[in-house]
């Protein structure tokens, strides 16, 4: 079955596997491999085997969480699925993110026990930026406090009234046992999660009326995609709509993106060729998506291309990996055209050519070669050397450029250092390929102290890439204390006069620029305005002016933090016939912001993170009592099951180092948080003074 030949692109899916950390995505996914015949059994992501196939780097084995996107590819009643399994850990969302942009469609895993989750909430916002069409599968129903039910109840309150379900649980907790379709009217039950078929057979008594009464809402909801099939259900009723209507109305639902079947049962067992059905049923071929938008990177104009081989190459680098073997390998979807090893592409972003060396098709961490990759397909390429996540491939004939990914700016950074000399070397190579396959990680040289910096989203995140240095590149080092990446803005409007004036023998140096400071909206970043009239500053300075202003703003004016959003209109001036130069007025620039920005009463910011803790209620007084000290302020509280508490808040990130551990030992091992990066807001003016004296004392 792994080696079933599949040409017609309606029948490919390429699909990610998204959740909250510890939900069941690669166990699910180790289950579809297994019910579709690429492995021989199934190996569980915890415990003494840690053997999954999607999470093959060591560290993930250790930790039992998936740390990066793994792809594979299986094949189901004749479709043809690429699969992506994405990390759950906030720390890594950027997998999550560049995942979900190049594909199709997502089937989304909830934990039964716990229901909606902080992390389902982000990865359900970063598939409604992307549009993805979802299916949902509510997972280990059958373990003690896995309720169906309750989960959908949490999807309708925390994600999306139009979750309906398209299958119900036969039976409840330890005595799961199937599903009964809703389109079908039929039962499909097993009696053990390892069986190897679904028997069909009649609805259980007691879920009869059950089974009616959601079938009805199913069939509602379903008529609104088609007018035809609505009037056909007001005036002939339910029972005159045929299954194959109601499937087809529905995948055209689910397809719109605003609409989601559910389903549930225990991601380890046979259930899953349920979930593979929904795949393949509703979930949309690249036939079905709508055209990809570019533009040509000369002239600007718009470009559509077709998911069509017929059409001219258009591929997405979505993710870069450094194989061991192999060397660098680039993951790219083809969104029109067809690639050949061997054959020229065009890097749109760098407007260079490059030699396509080979093509594989990944199954996690091992390869196939492959000749060639169509429009409608997800593969890997070796031997592109300047392509980085987000870059578009194309013919060289036919240019066109894609939208890339946006990425967060990573908020937490540590010190690292080579314990030898003999390290060094091998460090900055080791730092180099591991920025290179990730976007969220940044390594820079701090220029007063000579020390490396390294930036990430985490804690967990920064302690991954110096767990992968030792190991992948041979590389012991030491880090400092991990630091907050705080920013600064401007709340006041100021106007500074930049003068550079320089007389010494020969030519001399005159630069004269008036500039307005005014605070720009959040998250708009630098904007320059050049209201220069009659040329009092000649056009061909006004760029060095404004280069000044952008060079002098990231490198900070109170506290050498970045400073955001800040608008600068240029407005007056003055230049000598003989002496001024862009050089001149790229000085006058810089002086002007560091003048204006003083007078337009900074302030410094710092990264706040939302987090969710979820708490028995016997700790719950001593957890909001520590959230206090650390700054923190209680948005939302609510209850679960068994004297469960979960607690909603904001807390600054410098007072959230340790914190995982902190709370372990608060609540004897029994409460647990996620968090993620909310925004930047003020420091309160007394830790402000004292971050600025410490930044400055440096």
């Amino acid at each position: 079955m792994a080696n079933e030949k599949v040409t017609d692109l309606s029948k490919y899916r390429n699909i990610g596997i998204i959740a909250h950390i510890d939900a069941g995505k690669t166990t699910t996914s180790e289950a579809i491999l297994y019910r579709t015949g690429l492995k021989h059994k199934i190996d569980l992501v915890k415990g003494d085997t840690g053997g999954a196939t999607t999470d093959w780097m060591e560290q993930e084995k250790e930790r039992g969480i998936t740390i990066t996107s793994a792809a594979v590819t299986a094949y189901w009643k004749g479709h043809k699925i690429n699969i992506i399994d994405t990390p759950g850990h906030i720390d890594f969302t950027a997998e999550v993110e560049r995942s979900l942009r190049v594909l199709d469609g997502a089937v989304v895993v909830f934990d039964g026990k716990m229901g909606v989750e902080a992390q389902s909430e982000t990865v359900w916002r970063q598939a409604d930026k992307y549009g993805v069409p979802r299916i949902c599968f509510v997972n280990k129903i059958n373990q003690i406090g896995g309720d169906f039910y309750k989960s959908l109840e949490s999807i309708h309150k925390r994600l999306s009234k139009n979750a309906f379900a398209i299958h119900l649980p036969i039976g409840f907790e330890k005595d799961i046992c199937g599903v009964v379709d809703l389109l079908t009217m039929k039962a499909y039950t097993y009696k053990d999660y390892a069986d190897h078929e679904l028997v069909e057979g009649d609805i259980p008594a007691d879920m009869v009326e059950k089974a009616k009464n959601y079938r009805s809402m199913l069939v509602e909801e379903a008529v609104q995609a088609d007018e035809a099939l609505m009037e056909k259900f007001f005036s002939e009723g339910e029972e005159a709509i045929t299954v194959d209507e109601l499937k087809a109305a529905l995948r055209k639902r689910v397809i719109d993106g605003q609409f989601f079947l559910v389903t549930g049962g225990d991601g380890r067992g046979v259930i899953v060729e349920k979930v593979l059905d929904l795949v393949t049923d509703f979930l949309p071929a690249p036939t079905d998506i709508p055209a990809i938008l570019g533009k040509n990177p000369k002239t600007g104009e718009d470009i559509v291309r077709h998911s069509d081989e017929k059409e001219p190459l258009t591929a997405l680098a979505f993710k870069i990996a450094t194989d061991p073997f192999v060397g660098k390998l680039i993951f790219i979807r083809v969104y029109s055209g067809k690639l050949s090893s061997g054959s020229y592409i065009l890097n749109a972003t760098t407007g260079e050519k490059e030699r396509v060396g080979r093509l594989v098709r990944m199954f996690a961490d091992k390869r196939e070669d492959i000749e060639s990759v169509g429009a409608g397909d997800i593969a890997a390429v070796v031997g592109l050397k300047d392509t980085t996540t987000g870059t578009t491939l194309c013919d060289p004939a036919h240019p066109i450029h894609l939208e890339s990914i946006d990425f967060p700016d990573p908020p937490v950074s540590i010190a690292v250092e080579p314990k030898s000399k003999a390290d060094q070397e091998k460090m900055g190579i080791g730092l180099g390929k591991l920025a290179e396959e990730d976007p969220t990680f940044r390594v820079r040289s701090d220029e007063e102290s000579g020390q490396t910096i390294i930036s990430g989203m985490g804690e967990l995140h920064l302690d991954i890439i110096i767990d992968r240095l030792k190991r992948e590149f041979n590389v012991e080092c030491n880090t400092g204390e991990p630091q907050v990446a705080y920013r600064e803005t401007i709340r006041g409007t100021a106007e500074a006069q930049g003068k550079h004036i320089k007389q010494s023998g020969g030519r001399g140096q005159y630069g004269d620029v008036w500039v307005k400071f005014e605070p720009n909206e959040a998250g708009k970043g630098f904007e320059f305005i050049d209201q220069i009239k009659g040329g009092v500053v000649p056009l061909e300075y006004r760029k060095p002016v404004m280069e000044g202003i952008k060079e002098t703003l990231e490198g900070g004016v109170i506290a050498g933090y970045p400073v955001l959003d800040v608008k600068a209109t240029l407005y007056d001036g003055s230049y000598h016939d003989v002496d001024s130069s862009e050089l001149a007025f790229h000085l006058a620039g810089v002086l002007a912001t560091r003048e204006g920005i003083k007078k337009a009463k900074p302030v410094l910011l710092e990264p706040v993170m939302k987090i969710e803790i979820t708490t028995p209620e016997d700790f719950m007084g001593d957890v909001i009592g520590d959230l206090n000290s650390r700054r923190g302020r209680i948005d939302a509280m609510e209850d679960r099951d068994n004297g469960v508490k979960v607690i909603t808040g904001f807390v600054p990130l410098a007072n959230m180092f340790g914190y995982t551990s902190d709370l372990r030992g608060m609540s004897q091992g029994r409460a647990a948080s996620t968090m993620e990066l909310f925004g930047y807001e003020e420091v309160p003016p007394n830790i402000a003074q004292e971050i600025i004296e410490k930044r400055n004392s440096k």
